[in-house]
């Protein structure tokens, strides 16, 4: 140890891992370590540098609390959030995409065709699709949770002037592996850049703002739970996503209709549906476990 040097220095921390070490946490630390270290001398990495990255980790330390995590949200802007998705989305299936902040666990159920714009303002919505497997199967049984924001682009649990599940519900498909709903439709929004992260974006002339979207978890017995996010293809943030979370994959239209001749059979509909509404129609692929 006496002798350690820049060159050295990777490998006596590596060595220094004792015995009783897993192999896959050594394996990890091993990797992230021998990263940063690169990092390092690549960079020439000042005594400021380091300074001011400590301090970003402070500051996003000190305005983490049980409404906001800070931590969260510097893992979706640096992409790492999407990365991790990216990884381990199987390619047979629907891409994952992130969770975000803002998803509550106990929504009401929904029956299929339910209605979860009841007083919300904006134009009526039918999101509607199946559930089905690689082969095109239907998976009975599978159950979808949906939540997302309201035409002013803010969730719930965050918007002291909504019920506080609004616009979210649970949903169980039936034996068909249809799924249907209405709704309106959510609002693109910017992330919090009031703090660190804020900072960071703003040092680096990033814009804070998410394209619009919904939000699903869809999970049944014997497959791989999707967590996952839906987005419009005419948003205008569409290929500017702060957090890194549009997939190809995962692009819907909405298609206008000037007929109520067209509004789906079975559908609860809460406020009275004007012209035009939108329908939207997209297939979850879930992959075995």
């Amino acid at each position: 140890m006496r002798n350690v040097t820049k060159e050295t220095i990777t490998q006596a921390f590596l060595d220094y891992s004792g015995p009783e070490t897993t192999p896959r946490l050594r394996f990890i630390l091993e990797k992230l370590v021998q990263h940063l270290h690169d990092f390092t001398r690549e960079t020439n990495l000042t005594h400021d540098e380091w300074r001011k990255g400590l301090e970003l980790l402070q500051k996003t330390g000190e305005i983490t609390d049980l409404e906001r995590n800070e931590y969260v949200l510097l893992s979706d802007v640096l992409g790492l959030s999407s990365l991790v998705d990216m990884v381990n989305s199987p390619d047979s299936g629907t891409p994952s995409s992130v969770l975000g902040p803002f998803h509550i666990r106990g929504a009401p159920d929904l029956a299929v065709g339910g209605d979860l714009k009841k007083d919300n303002e904006g134009a009526t919505v039918i999101v509607q699709g199946s559930v089905q497997t690689p082969d095109g199967k239907p998976v009975k049984g599978a159950e979808i949770e949906i939540w997302q924001t309201a035409d002013n682009g803010l969730y719930s649990n965050i918007d002291e002037n909504q019920s506080d599940f609004n616009l979210r519900g649970h949903m169980m498909v039936g034996e068909d592996g249809l799924y249907r709903f209405t709704t309106i439709r959510p609002a693109p929004y910017t992330v919090p850049d009031d703090g660190p992260v804020g900072e960071l974006l703003h040092a680096t002339g990033r814009q804070p703002w998410r394209p619009s979207h919904l939000h699903f978890i869809v999970t049944a017995p014997g497959f791989r739970t999707l967590v996952t996010e839906v987005f419009p293809s005419d948003d205008p943030y569409i290929d500017q996503d702060a957090v890194f979370g549009v997939r190809e994959q995962l692009i819907m239209q909405y298609v206008e209709q000037t007929d109520l001749a067209n509004l789906p059979d079975g559908l609860e509909v809460g406020k009275e549906v004007t012209l035009p509404f939108y329908t939207v129609d997209f297939d979850f692929i879930l992959v075995p476990a």
